[in-house]
């Protein structure tokens, strides 16, 4: 069949409209630094703010695995948009504010300064991984998407829709990604909403609220309980620790409208999501043998289609033009998640591994380079990806996990605990991962270690939430690792020359600093000995410890200048 012209028009037609606006929106980062770059000056309000902070999971998987999940599993198992929804509330209110206040340019920052470059790079490796995949997941849903309604090639629209996104991040970094989720979450709004009507009034789909309970929305077996509770515990807790979430919140213009933005993305969120689930429900109550899909030979749709569920209702249920437009929205959502995490996974490479481990006295050009290769080399890698590897989705979901196990309890600790050290980080991260694995994998062929109670033998099924319970691990060996090696080096059972990570006794500087706020505009530092309970400025006499550090000097407040705000954590240099 020959490329449909029409809609590839208007697909070409949406790209140079995202890409002139992405262009457009470069212009502010002329004369910019490399913060400026990756967080726009922090200088994003509340208007473009809700938009962009939606844009953090509305995506490409979002909205075709939420209309897959529903046509597939039915509503009770459609966890995702809900869980990560909840996640956007649970970091407002606990994260947040805390760590906006603080000035951090990455969610890595503060893991460095608490447990050294060398662990901060170790740490790197799950956000990492997750955004690759990620990004190579959304692309190839893209390249689904275009192959089914316009039948353009699938390798020609991944390559392409990367190149898109990739361009104008190299030039823009947040300020295009911001403005340009403005457009694209209006386009996914209009989009999918304008397919729900023209879609349930097709011939062939029954009435969605005549037996929805046993068609669209189903129930959860009990002897699952387990496995879902830990997958939403999955999504609210590791929907957390990714650095396209703590990049809008660090961009925001003072920590207040951080955590408003928060919750308001949340209920965007659960907003976007009820179109998506509405068109699971009509492909649910639709009889594909009485639509045009040449593939269909039954009511349901043929095994392995499941995923094209989104694409396919807009193709065979819906007027041209509205299949066209709701493409548009489907680009859309791939394009404000691709871009995004391309720009966070650059951001910690070119700052937290190649500015603090590899090039310590890199100048500010030199790393904004280096963002710009790593954006370029990132979207190269997500592309290869969605083109080469058949599981990316899997694979992302892996990743999750390793978010949610190895990442989580390491940023929570950091935040709220100040007696964690460098030796219990690592044993968390080792132990924790080891429990992980040791549940079996079969993205990665990994056999089941250990079977934990309700084991399903025939499925070769975990219905134990193990994910959570490797989490608990990870929290437990960072404390148990911590206070042991606090006392042993404390009261002298070992020399300090035994501490080689440096971060109990054996410390690089003479002194303990308390909080380190590095941003341009507020660089705190504060002597632990000399810390104030009623939020007083800290005697000058460690500017010279500060010495060769952005703007020297110290402030009290954070950016909303209400001395309550004032944050400490224990973070030795």
């Amino acid at each position: 069949m020959a490329v449909n012209v029409p809609g590839l028009i208007a697909v070409i037609i949406f790209y140079i409209l995202i890409l002139v606006i992405g262009l457009w929106a470069a212009r502010k980062t002329k004369g910019k630094d490399n913060e400026d770059m990756m967080l726009a000056g922090r200088n994003i309000g509340m208007t473009v703010g809700i938009f962009t902070m939606t844009a953090t999971w509305v995506g490409g998987g979002f909205i075709n695995g939420s209309a897959e999940a529903v046509y597939v599993s039915g509503l009770v198992w459609c966890q995702a948009p809900f869980g990560y929804a909840a996640s956007m509330w649970f970091g407002g209110y606990f994260f947040a504010k805390r760590m906006r206040s603080l000035g951090y340019v990455t969610m890595l920052d503060p893991l460095q300064l608490k447990y050294g470059k060398k662990m901060g790079a170790l740490l790197y490796i799950p956000p990492l991984s997750g955004d690759i995949f990620w990004s190579g997941a959304i692309l190839g849903a893209l390249g689904t998407t275009l192959s089914v309604i316009i039948d353009l090639d699938y390798n020609t629209a991944v390559i392409i829709s990367a190149g898109v996104a990739v361009f104008y991040t190299l030039f823009g970094g947040l300020y295009s990604v911001a403005y340009t989720d403005v457009i694209q979450l209006i386009c996914i709004f209009v989009g999918l909403w304008l397919t729900v009507p023209f879609a349930m009034m097709h011939d062939a789909v029954t009435d969605i609220s005549v037996n929805y309970t046993t068609v669209w929305i189903k129930d959860l077996d009990p002897r699952y309980a387990g496995q879902y509770i830990d997958s939403y515990l999955l999504l609210i807790l590791g929907g957390v620790g990714w650095q396209v979430y703590f990049q809008r919140v660090f961009s925001a213009k003072t920590s207040r409208i951080a955590e408003l933005l928060s919750y308001a993305a949340g209920f965007g969120c659960i907003f976007l999501t009820i179109p998506a689930v509405l068109i699971g429900a009509i492909a649910a109550n639709t009889n594909w043998n009485e639509t045009e899909y040449y593939k269909a030979t039954e009511y349901r749709l043929p095994a392995g289609d499941e995923r094209y569920t989104l694409p396919l209702v807009m193709q065979y249920l819906c007027p041209t033009a509205v299949s066209f437009f709701g493409l548009g929205s489907v680009a859309a959502a791939v394009m404000s998640s691709a871009d995004s995490s391309v720009l966070s996974a650059s951001g910690m490479f070119s700052r937290n591994i190649y500015g603090a481990v590899i090039r310590p006295k890199a100048s500010d050009n030199e790393i904004t380079w280096v963002m710009r290769i790593a954006i370029v080399g990132i979207g190269s890698l997500a592309t290869i990806m969605a083109i080469q590897v058949g599981s990316i989705y899997d694979l992302f979901v892996l990743c999750s996990d390793f978010v949610y196990v190895m990442l989580f309890p390491q940023l929570t600790c950091v935040i709220y605990f100040s007696d964690m050290n460098t030796y219990g980080s690592l044993a968390g991260y080792v132990m924790g991962l080891f429990v992980r694995l040791a549940g079996g994998e079969k993205t990665l062929s990994i056999p089941t270690l250990i079977k934990f109670p309700w084991y399903d033998e025939t499925e070769d099924l975990q219905l134990f939430p193990f994910k959570t319970f490797s989490t608990l691990i990870t929290f437990t060996f960072i404390f148990l690792g911590s206070y042991c090696t606090n006392y042993i080096f404390e009261k002298g059972l070992l020399p300090a020359k035994f501490d080689i990570f440096k971060c109990v006794v054996n410390l690089d500087d003479k002194k303990e600093i308390l909080g380190l706020v590095f941003s341009r505009n507020s660089l705190t530092a504060i002597d632990k000995s000399e810390c104030p309970a009623d939020n007083q400025t800290i005697k000058a006499d460690l500017n010279e410890e500060l010495s060769g550090k952005q703007n020297n000097g110290f402030i009290s407040v954070d950016d909303d200048n209400n001395p309550s705000d004032m944050h400490y954590s224990n973070t030795k240099l």
